[in-house]
Protein backbone atom coordinates (compact mmCIF):
# COMPACT_ATOMS: atom_id res chain seq x y z
CA UNK A 1 0.00 0.00 0.00
CA UNK A 2 1.11 3.56 -0.73
CA UNK A 3 0.04 6.37 1.61
CA UNK A 4 0.64 10.11 1.65
CA UNK A 5 0.52 12.32 4.73
CA UNK A 6 -0.57 15.93 4.17
CA UNK A 7 -0.21 18.61 6.83
CA UNK A 8 1.48 21.74 8.11
CA UNK A 9 4.30 19.99 9.97
CA UNK A 10 7.83 21.33 9.49
CA UNK A 11 10.54 18.81 8.61
CA UNK A 12 14.27 19.50 8.70
CA UNK A 13 16.65 17.99 6.18
CA UNK A 14 18.04 15.61 7.21
CA UNK A 15 15.34 14.42 9.59
CA UNK A 16 15.88 14.30 13.31
CA UNK A 17 16.57 10.83 14.68
CA UNK A 18 13.15 10.73 16.38
CA UNK A 19 11.34 11.56 13.11
CA UNK A 20 13.41 9.01 11.25
CA UNK A 21 12.38 6.37 13.77
CA UNK A 22 8.71 7.26 13.30
CA UNK A 23 8.80 6.99 9.51
CA UNK A 24 10.85 3.81 9.64
CA UNK A 25 8.06 2.34 11.76
CA UNK A 26 5.37 3.50 9.34
CA UNK A 27 7.47 2.36 6.41
CA UNK A 28 7.21 -1.20 7.70
CA UNK A 29 3.47 -1.00 6.93
CA UNK A 30 3.39 0.88 3.64
CA UNK A 31 5.35 3.01 1.21
CA UNK A 32 5.11 6.49 2.73
CA UNK A 33 5.00 9.90 1.05
CA UNK A 34 4.81 13.21 2.95
CA UNK A 35 3.70 16.73 1.97
CA UNK A 36 4.58 19.38 4.55
CA UNK A 37 6.79 22.42 5.08
CA UNK A 38 10.53 22.85 5.04
CA UNK A 39 12.21 24.88 7.78
CA UNK A 40 13.18 27.66 5.37
CA UNK A 41 12.01 29.34 2.18
CA UNK A 42 13.10 26.53 -0.16
CA UNK A 43 11.16 23.79 -1.91
CA UNK A 44 12.66 20.47 -0.90
CA UNK A 45 12.21 16.95 -2.20
CA UNK A 46 14.21 14.11 -0.65
CA UNK A 47 13.96 10.55 0.60
CA UNK A 48 14.71 9.75 4.24
CA UNK A 49 12.70 6.71 5.41
CA UNK A 50 9.83 8.29 3.38
CA UNK A 51 9.55 10.51 0.30
CA UNK A 52 9.19 14.15 1.31
CA UNK A 53 7.82 17.03 -0.76
CA UNK A 54 8.21 20.19 1.33
CA UNK A 55 6.82 23.63 0.57
CA UNK A 56 8.67 26.84 1.48
CA UNK A 57 7.74 27.93 4.98
CA UNK A 58 6.32 31.42 4.41
CA UNK A 59 6.58 33.84 7.37
CA UNK A 60 2.85 34.28 8.13
CA UNK A 61 0.39 31.53 9.07
CA UNK A 62 -2.43 32.69 6.70
CA UNK A 63 0.04 32.62 3.80
CA UNK A 64 1.17 29.12 4.77
CA UNK A 65 -2.44 27.90 4.90
CA UNK A 66 -3.12 29.43 1.48
CA UNK A 67 0.08 27.90 0.12
CA UNK A 68 -0.74 24.42 1.41
CA UNK A 69 -4.37 24.50 0.27
CA UNK A 70 -3.39 25.82 -3.17
CA UNK A 71 -0.27 23.80 -4.01
CA UNK A 72 -0.71 20.48 -2.23
CA UNK A 73 -3.67 19.34 -4.43
CA UNK A 74 -1.43 19.61 -7.52
CA UNK A 75 1.32 17.61 -5.81
CA UNK A 76 -1.28 15.03 -4.79
CA UNK A 77 -2.64 14.80 -8.36
CA UNK A 78 0.86 14.01 -9.54
CA UNK A 79 1.59 11.52 -6.73
CA UNK A 80 -1.69 9.67 -7.27
CA UNK A 81 -1.17 9.50 -11.03
CA UNK A 82 2.58 8.88 -11.03
CA UNK A 83 3.07 6.72 -7.94
CA UNK A 84 -0.38 5.23 -7.40
CA UNK A 85 -1.07 6.65 -3.94
CA UNK A 86 -4.02 4.76 -2.46
CA UNK A 87 -4.49 6.41 0.96
CA UNK A 88 -4.36 10.11 1.86
CA UNK A 89 -3.88 10.99 5.54
CA UNK A 90 -4.60 14.61 6.41
CA UNK A 91 -3.19 15.67 9.76
CA UNK A 92 -5.98 18.15 10.45
CA UNK A 93 -9.59 18.57 9.39
CA UNK A 94 -8.91 22.04 7.98
CA UNK A 95 -5.94 21.00 5.83
CA UNK A 96 -7.93 17.93 4.81
CA UNK A 97 -9.87 20.05 2.30
CA UNK A 98 -6.84 19.97 -0.03
CA UNK A 99 -6.67 16.18 0.16
CA UNK A 100 -10.46 15.96 -0.31
CA UNK A 101 -10.21 18.05 -3.48
CA UNK A 102 -7.47 15.79 -4.85
CA UNK A 103 -9.53 12.71 -4.01
CA UNK A 104 -12.65 14.01 -5.74
CA UNK A 105 -10.93 15.15 -8.94
CA UNK A 106 -8.76 12.05 -9.36
CA UNK A 107 -11.83 9.92 -8.65
CA UNK A 108 -13.36 11.25 -11.85
CA UNK A 109 -10.43 9.71 -13.71
CA UNK A 110 -11.03 6.31 -12.15
CA UNK A 111 -8.50 6.56 -9.30
CA UNK A 112 -9.90 5.10 -6.11
CA UNK A 113 -8.39 6.76 -3.03
CA UNK A 114 -9.24 6.46 0.66
CA UNK A 115 -9.12 9.68 2.71
CA UNK A 116 -8.32 9.58 6.44
CA UNK A 117 -8.79 12.77 8.47
CA UNK A 118 -6.81 13.00 11.70
CA UNK A 119 -7.64 15.36 14.55
CA UNK A 120 -4.82 16.31 16.92
CA UNK A 121 -6.71 19.11 18.65
CA UNK A 122 -9.80 21.30 18.79
CA UNK A 123 -10.12 22.40 15.14
CA UNK A 124 -13.09 24.65 15.94
CA UNK A 125 -11.49 26.90 18.56
CA UNK A 126 -7.73 26.44 18.75
CA UNK A 127 -6.78 28.68 15.83
CA UNK A 128 -8.60 31.61 17.46
CA UNK A 129 -6.46 31.09 20.59
CA UNK A 130 -3.20 31.18 18.66
CA UNK A 131 -3.25 34.67 17.20
CA UNK A 132 -5.43 37.70 16.67
CA UNK A 133 -7.73 37.01 13.73
CA UNK A 134 -9.02 39.85 11.61
CA UNK A 135 -12.63 39.40 10.50
CA UNK A 136 -13.10 36.35 12.75
CA UNK A 137 -16.66 35.70 11.53
CA UNK A 138 -15.45 35.44 7.93
CA UNK A 139 -12.49 33.32 8.98
CA UNK A 140 -14.74 30.98 10.94
CA UNK A 141 -17.14 30.64 8.00
CA UNK A 142 -14.30 29.74 5.61
CA UNK A 143 -12.92 27.23 8.11
CA UNK A 144 -16.30 25.58 8.55
CA UNK A 145 -16.64 25.22 4.77
CA UNK A 146 -13.19 23.62 4.54
CA UNK A 147 -13.84 21.26 7.45
CA UNK A 148 -17.27 20.27 6.13
CA UNK A 149 -15.86 19.61 2.68
CA UNK A 150 -13.01 17.52 4.08
CA UNK A 151 -15.08 15.46 6.47
CA UNK A 152 -17.82 14.76 3.90
CA UNK A 153 -15.16 13.38 1.56
CA UNK A 154 -13.40 11.34 4.26
CA UNK A 155 -13.73 7.58 4.65
CA UNK A 156 -12.13 7.14 8.09
CA UNK A 157 -10.98 9.36 10.92
CA UNK A 158 -8.40 9.20 13.66
CA UNK A 159 -8.56 10.94 17.04
CA UNK A 160 -5.75 11.19 19.57
CA UNK A 161 -7.98 11.59 22.64
CA UNK A 162 -11.56 11.13 23.80
CA UNK A 163 -12.22 14.86 23.46
CA UNK A 164 -11.04 14.97 19.83
CA UNK A 165 -13.00 11.78 19.10
CA UNK A 166 -16.19 13.34 20.47
CA UNK A 167 -15.68 16.43 18.32
CA UNK A 168 -15.17 14.33 15.19
CA UNK A 169 -18.27 12.29 16.03
CA UNK A 170 -20.37 15.47 16.22
CA UNK A 171 -19.27 16.46 12.73
CA UNK A 172 -19.45 13.07 11.02
CA UNK A 173 -21.39 10.53 13.03
CA UNK A 174 -21.46 7.90 10.28
CA UNK A 175 -17.66 7.51 9.83
CA UNK A 176 -15.51 4.97 11.70
CA UNK A 177 -13.16 6.72 14.14
CA UNK A 178 -9.91 5.16 15.33
CA UNK A 179 -8.29 6.44 18.50
CA UNK A 180 -4.66 6.18 19.53
CA UNK A 181 -2.02 8.68 20.73
CA UNK A 182 0.33 10.67 18.58
CA UNK A 183 3.90 9.54 17.97
CA UNK A 184 6.27 9.89 20.91
CA UNK A 185 9.89 8.75 20.97
CA UNK A 186 9.39 7.25 24.39
CA UNK A 187 12.82 5.58 24.41
CA UNK A 188 14.66 8.87 23.89
CA UNK A 189 12.93 10.61 26.79
CA UNK A 190 13.02 7.67 29.19
CA UNK A 191 16.81 7.43 29.19
CA UNK A 192 18.18 7.70 32.75
CA UNK A 193 19.00 11.18 34.00
CA UNK A 194 22.45 10.16 35.24
CA UNK A 195 22.00 11.66 38.71
CA UNK A 196 19.55 13.32 41.06
CA UNK A 197 17.96 16.59 40.01
CA UNK A 198 19.19 19.60 41.98
CA UNK A 199 16.46 20.53 44.48
CA UNK A 200 18.42 23.65 45.52
CA UNK A 201 18.50 25.02 41.97
CA UNK A 202 15.21 23.84 40.47
CA UNK A 203 14.41 24.28 36.80
CA UNK A 204 10.82 24.70 35.67
CA UNK A 205 10.52 23.73 32.02
CA UNK A 206 8.00 24.69 29.34
CA UNK A 207 8.17 23.39 25.76
CA UNK A 208 5.80 24.33 22.97
CA UNK A 209 5.02 26.97 20.39
CA UNK A 210 5.04 30.57 21.63
CA UNK A 211 1.40 31.39 20.92
CA UNK A 212 -1.36 32.80 23.19
CA UNK A 213 -3.19 29.45 23.25
CA UNK A 214 -0.35 27.92 25.26
CA UNK A 215 -0.77 30.41 28.12
CA UNK A 216 2.96 31.07 28.59
CA UNK A 217 2.18 34.54 29.96
CA UNK A 218 0.35 32.89 32.87
CA UNK A 219 3.40 30.72 33.53
CA UNK A 220 5.68 33.77 33.70
CA UNK A 221 3.34 35.51 36.17
CA UNK A 222 3.07 32.35 38.28
CA UNK A 223 6.85 31.97 38.29
CA UNK A 224 7.21 35.57 39.46
CA UNK A 225 5.01 34.65 42.44
CA UNK A 226 7.37 31.90 43.59
CA UNK A 227 10.69 33.48 42.63
CA UNK A 228 11.30 35.08 46.04
CA UNK A 229 10.82 31.84 47.98
CA UNK A 230 13.10 29.98 45.56
CA UNK A 231 15.76 32.54 44.56
CA UNK A 232 17.79 29.97 42.61
CA UNK A 233 14.84 28.65 40.61
CA UNK A 234 14.87 29.21 36.87
CA UNK A 235 12.19 29.09 34.22
CA UNK A 236 13.28 27.61 30.88
CA UNK A 237 10.99 28.39 27.93
CA UNK A 238 11.62 26.17 24.90
CA UNK A 239 9.75 26.81 21.70
CA UNK A 240 9.52 28.33 18.26
CA UNK A 241 8.29 31.93 17.88
CA UNK A 242 5.16 30.92 16.01
CA UNK A 243 3.57 34.26 16.93
CA UNK A 244 6.38 36.82 16.97
CA UNK A 245 4.21 39.58 18.45
CA UNK A 246 3.29 37.33 21.36
CA UNK A 247 6.88 36.15 21.81
CA UNK A 248 8.05 39.77 22.05
CA UNK A 249 5.31 40.50 24.60
CA UNK A 250 6.57 37.60 26.71
CA UNK A 251 10.08 39.03 26.75
CA UNK A 252 8.76 42.46 27.72
CA UNK A 253 6.77 40.87 30.53
CA UNK A 254 9.91 39.16 31.83
CA UNK A 255 11.80 42.48 31.78
CA UNK A 256 8.93 44.26 33.51
CA UNK A 257 9.03 41.69 36.33
CA UNK A 258 12.85 42.01 36.61
CA UNK A 259 13.25 38.31 35.89
CA UNK A 260 15.63 38.53 32.93
CA UNK A 261 18.34 36.68 34.94
CA UNK A 262 15.89 33.97 35.97
CA UNK A 263 13.95 33.26 32.76
CA UNK A 264 15.69 31.77 29.73
CA UNK A 265 14.20 31.64 26.24
CA UNK A 266 15.94 28.59 24.77
CA UNK A 267 14.39 28.79 21.31
CA UNK A 268 13.49 25.79 19.20
CA UNK A 269 15.43 22.65 20.12
CA UNK A 270 15.84 19.22 18.62
CA UNK A 271 14.18 16.28 20.35
CA UNK A 272 17.58 15.19 21.67
CA UNK A 273 18.25 18.66 23.14
CA UNK A 274 14.76 18.82 24.67
CA UNK A 275 15.26 15.40 26.27
CA UNK A 276 18.51 16.64 27.81
CA UNK A 277 16.71 19.67 29.30
CA UNK A 278 14.01 17.42 30.71
CA UNK A 279 16.60 15.26 32.43
CA UNK A 280 17.84 18.38 34.27
CA UNK A 281 14.44 19.92 35.09
CA UNK A 282 12.48 19.57 38.32
CA UNK A 283 9.00 19.87 36.83
CA UNK A 284 7.24 20.50 33.55
CA UNK A 285 4.50 23.12 33.11
CA UNK A 286 1.97 23.48 30.30
CA UNK A 287 -0.59 26.23 31.12
CA UNK A 288 -2.47 25.70 27.86
CA UNK A 289 -6.03 26.62 26.90
CA UNK A 290 -6.56 23.91 24.29
CA UNK A 291 -4.84 20.67 23.27
CA UNK A 292 -5.58 17.32 21.75
CA UNK A 293 -3.39 14.83 23.58
CA UNK A 294 -0.13 16.80 23.91
CA UNK A 295 2.92 14.75 22.97
CA UNK A 296 5.17 16.94 25.09
CA UNK A 297 3.32 15.77 28.22
CA UNK A 298 4.10 12.15 27.31
CA UNK A 299 7.72 13.16 26.81
CA UNK A 300 7.94 14.90 30.19
CA UNK A 301 6.28 11.97 31.94
CA UNK A 302 8.68 9.53 30.25
CA UNK A 303 11.55 11.71 31.50
CA UNK A 304 10.24 11.17 35.05
CA UNK A 305 9.00 14.72 35.49
CA UNK A 306 5.90 15.66 37.48
CA UNK A 307 3.68 17.70 35.15
CA UNK A 308 1.52 20.72 35.91
CA UNK A 309 -0.80 21.10 32.91
CA UNK A 310 -4.18 22.76 32.43
CA UNK A 311 -7.25 20.54 32.78
CA UNK A 312 -8.30 20.92 29.15
CA UNK A 313 -9.07 18.56 26.26
CA UNK A 314 -7.10 15.32 26.55
CA UNK A 315 -4.78 16.39 29.40
CA UNK A 316 -6.88 14.83 32.22
CA UNK A 317 -6.87 11.58 30.23
CA UNK A 318 -3.15 11.15 30.82
CA UNK A 319 -2.43 13.06 34.06
CA UNK A 320 -3.97 11.81 37.29
CA UNK A 321 -4.33 14.92 39.44
CA UNK A 322 -2.21 14.58 42.58
CA UNK A 323 -0.75 11.24 41.43
CA UNK A 324 1.33 11.84 38.29
CA UNK A 325 1.01 15.62 38.26
CA UNK A 326 -1.48 18.43 38.75
CA UNK A 327 -4.20 19.78 36.46
CA UNK A 328 -5.07 23.38 37.42
CA UNK A 329 -7.83 25.30 35.66
CA UNK A 330 -6.66 27.10 32.49
CA UNK A 331 -5.78 30.74 33.11
CA UNK A 332 -5.73 30.37 36.92
CA UNK A 333 -2.30 31.81 37.75
CA UNK A 334 -2.83 31.39 41.49
CA UNK A 335 -3.55 27.67 41.24
CA UNK A 336 -0.71 27.20 38.76
CA UNK A 337 1.71 28.91 41.17
CA UNK A 338 0.50 26.88 44.18
CA UNK A 339 0.88 23.55 42.38
CA UNK A 340 4.41 24.41 41.25
CA UNK A 341 5.25 25.65 44.77
CA UNK A 342 4.05 22.38 46.28
CA UNK A 343 6.35 20.39 44.01
CA UNK A 344 9.33 22.62 44.81
CA UNK A 345 8.63 22.50 48.55
CA UNK A 346 8.30 18.70 48.53
CA UNK A 347 11.16 17.41 46.35
CA UNK A 348 10.92 13.81 47.61
CA UNK A 349 7.21 13.61 46.85
CA UNK A 350 7.82 15.32 43.51
CA UNK A 351 10.40 12.70 42.56
CA UNK A 352 7.99 9.91 43.48
CA UNK A 353 5.28 11.62 41.42
CA UNK A 354 7.72 11.71 38.51
CA UNK A 355 8.41 7.99 38.85
CA UNK A 356 4.69 7.28 38.76
CA UNK A 357 4.38 9.52 35.71
CA UNK A 358 7.06 7.53 33.93
CA UNK A 359 5.28 4.24 34.60
CA UNK A 360 1.97 5.75 33.44
CA UNK A 361 3.51 7.04 30.19
CA UNK A 362 4.87 3.56 29.42
CA UNK A 363 1.39 2.08 29.95
CA UNK A 364 -0.33 4.64 27.70
CA UNK A 365 2.11 4.77 24.81
CA UNK A 366 4.48 2.40 23.07
CA UNK A 367 5.89 2.23 19.56
CA UNK A 368 4.18 -1.13 19.14
CA UNK A 369 0.75 0.28 20.04
CA UNK A 370 1.30 3.23 17.67
CA UNK A 371 2.19 0.88 14.84
CA UNK A 372 -0.80 -1.34 15.66
CA UNK A 373 -3.12 1.69 15.45
CA UNK A 374 -1.96 2.49 11.95
CA UNK A 375 -2.12 -1.17 10.95
CA UNK A 376 -5.79 -1.29 11.90
CA UNK A 377 -6.55 1.92 9.99
CA UNK A 378 -4.75 0.65 6.90
CA UNK A 379 -6.61 -2.64 7.20
CA UNK A 380 -9.88 -0.68 7.13
CA UNK A 381 -8.60 1.39 4.20
CA UNK A 382 -7.67 -1.77 2.29
CA UNK A 383 -11.19 -3.11 2.84
CA UNK A 384 -12.62 0.07 1.30
CA UNK A 385 -10.27 -0.11 -1.66
CA UNK A 386 -11.37 -3.70 -2.37
CA UNK A 387 -14.76 -4.12 -0.63
CA UNK A 388 -15.71 -7.27 -2.49
CA UNK A 389 -12.41 -9.05 -1.89
CA UNK A 390 -11.23 -10.10 1.60
CA UNK A 391 -7.94 -8.43 2.52
CA UNK A 392 -4.92 -10.71 2.54
CA UNK A 393 -3.16 -8.57 5.14
CA UNK A 394 -5.56 -9.06 8.04
CA UNK A 395 -4.15 -7.58 11.18
CA UNK A 396 -4.36 -8.93 14.68
CA UNK A 397 -6.87 -7.64 17.22
CA UNK A 398 -5.35 -4.77 19.19
CA UNK A 399 -8.40 -3.64 21.12
CA UNK A 400 -6.36 -3.70 24.32
CA UNK A 401 -4.50 -0.68 22.98
CA UNK A 402 -7.72 1.34 22.54
CA UNK A 403 -7.43 1.42 18.75
CA UNK A 404 -10.84 0.05 17.84
CA UNK A 405 -13.06 2.22 15.64
CA UNK A 406 -16.20 3.74 17.11
CA UNK A 407 -19.33 4.91 15.36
Amino acid sequence: MKICFVGGTRYPHPLEASQRKKFRLLGSLAEVFVIGFSTDLRFRAFTDEARFYLLPRLPFAPLRYAELLTLSPFILFWLIGRHGIQVLVSQSAYEGSAAALAKKITGRFGCKVVLIIESHGDFEASVFLQRRIRLPFLYRAVMRCCVNFALRASDLSRAVSYSTREQLARWQAARPIFQFPTWTDIELFSQPAGGERDALCPHILYAGALIPRKGVHHLIEAFAGLAKEFPRARLIIVGYKENKVYANELRKRVLGLYLEERVQFAGQLSQEELAAWMRRASLFALPTYSEGLPRVVFEAMAAELPVVASAVSGVPEIIRDGVTGFTPAPGDEGELREKMLWLLRHPDEAREMGRRARRAAAEIFSAEAYRAGYRRMLDAAAARLAPLRPTTNSFEDDTEHGTEPVA
